[in-house]
């Protein structure tokens, strides 16, 4: 399967940033269609292409933009989620660097179908390049007449913010996203109602991912058809795979939804030298991971499903055999751990607990048991907390247990029969903990 350059035709422009830049290659024509359809229609034609949200959990676009009410006499909001911060995640970043105008362009024709009024692109602090340049674009556009009062004689008025976030990674989380932006601490809610019925500021919100509205301006331009002879019937399209890892050539690969990770790791050069697969994962550390059997599978949302696994951000980090599948397990739950805000019990206290037992494996003194410990631990955080950040944390443990099983006992030097001790496992000596009972 080839690649697709679309997002990514014109990236070797150096001034494809810039306003000039972005319309010597067609820029902003998409909006004067679109403002001359009207927004059912819009919405319609998003719909009908199967555009599914590349932030991760691949939810049909049009549908999410059809829960809108209208005529509510309520205010509308579009949010764009540039807080990308998922481990091996970075697709996104580049997008907005390389080409910002594109995103605003999305954004105008989105609110504009949604009948918002005011759109937010709230972006990760620790990327300021990203930053500038989509301020830089914002800005541009506004002198251009893009946005503000009275679009191109249109009657409909745009007000679009650059917000920048703290390093939040649970920001990323729609509803922890409103909350940051509404002045208070990231956290999520509890849903529903949904951010659609009543999101920001509680009016009907929609809240899509950078890559997703990017799509938007070729869609309008080249209509449904055109979309849909991209990848499959049930995941339609193209996408921006960010390759990282043990690659001879890491980067960014634009392709049909389909394209196989053996494809893939083919444009990216094969493995560096003297490596092999040893195994990998489709979309973040989120994500349960894969091995060199499962090259052939097609990246698209089902078959990652059928697999065991999920597409997730579409960004595959490769590792090869010199990576302790024990480690990288610890050091993705290490960060989980950090990254919980601390609102419900089954993240706050399970990344703790998962963390500690791994590190008793890390360190060679876990055991037989431990192992069912674990996955017992995972069970009863999957599906019980108030956002994903739980179910990511609780996820690459069971997979990585079923496909390397033997490396977690081999990594133990501990009798089989020593059982699970809390104390020991959190690095406190039991001279501290009877000092700590004693008070």
């Amino acid at each position: 399967m080839t690649l697709t350059p679309v997002i990514t035709e014109f990236w070797d422009r150096p001034d494809l940033y810039t306003l000039a830049g972005y319309e010597r290659t067609g820029g902003y024509r998409a909006l004067r269609t679109a403002l001359a359809m009207d927004p059912d229609a819009i919405i319609s034609q998003v719909k009908d292409t199967g555009l599914r949200g590349r932030g991760g959990a691949g939810f049909p676009t049009g549908l999410k933009w059809s829960f809108v009410p209208q005529g509510d006499d309520k205010p509308h909001y579009l949010v764009v989620n540039a807080d990308e911060s998922e481990p091996g995640a970075c697709k996104d970043v580049p997008i907005m660097i390389a080409n910002p105008h594109a995103l605003v362009e999305g954004v105008i024709i989105s609110s504009f179908a949604i009948r918002a009024s005011h759109a937010v692109i709230y972006i990760r602090g620790e990327v300021p390049e990203a930053i500038r340049r989509v301020a830089l674009a914002v800005s541009e556009a506004e002198a251009a007449g893009h946005l503000g009062h009275n679009i191109h004689g249109s009657g409909f008025d745009l007000k679009v913010i650059v917000h920048s976030g703290a390093g939040a990674y649970i920001c990323g989380e729609e509803t922890a996203l409103l909350d940051s932006l509404e002045g208070y601490r990231g956290q999520p809610r509890l849903k529903p109602p949904f951010p659609a019925v009543a999101g920001l500021y509680s009016a009907p919100t929609v809240v899509n991912n950078v890559e997703t509205i990017t799509n938007i301006p070729w869609i309008i331009n080249n209509g449904v058809e055109w979309f849909r002879q991209f990848g499959t019937e049930k995941s339609p399209g193209f996408k921006v795979f960010a390759v990282s890892g043990h690659v001879r050539r890491p980067g960014i690969y634009e392709a049909p939804l389909g394209i196989t990770m053996r494809e893939l790791l083919d444009y990216a050069g094969g493995m560096r030298d003297g490596s092999e697969v040893k195994f990998w994962v489709p979309g973040g550390s989120s994500v349960p991971m894969l091995t060199a059997d499962h090259l052939d599978v097609p990246l698209t949302y089902e078959a990652m499903v059928e697999a065991g696994t999920m597409l997730g951000t579409g960004t595959p980090m490769v590792f090869d055999q010199t990576v302790s599948v024990v480690k990288a397990v610890t050091r993705w739950l290490e960060f989980y751990k950090h990254e919980s805000c601390g609102k419900c019990t089954p993240c706050r206290e399970g990344t703790f607990w998962i963390t500690g037992v791994l590190k008793q494996f890390e360190n060679g003194e876990g055991n037989d048991p431990d192992l069912d410990l674990l996955n017992e631990l995972c069970e009863q955080i999957m599906g019980r907390s108030f956002c994903a950040l739980g179910d990511a944390a609780a996820t690459p443990y069971p997979a990585a247990v079923k496909l390397f099983r033997d490396e977690f006992i081999t990594a133990t030097h501990t009798p089989v029969d020593q059982t699970f001790d809390p104390a020991r496992s959190f690095v406190f000596s039991e001279t501290a903990l009877s000092e700590v009972g004693a008070r």
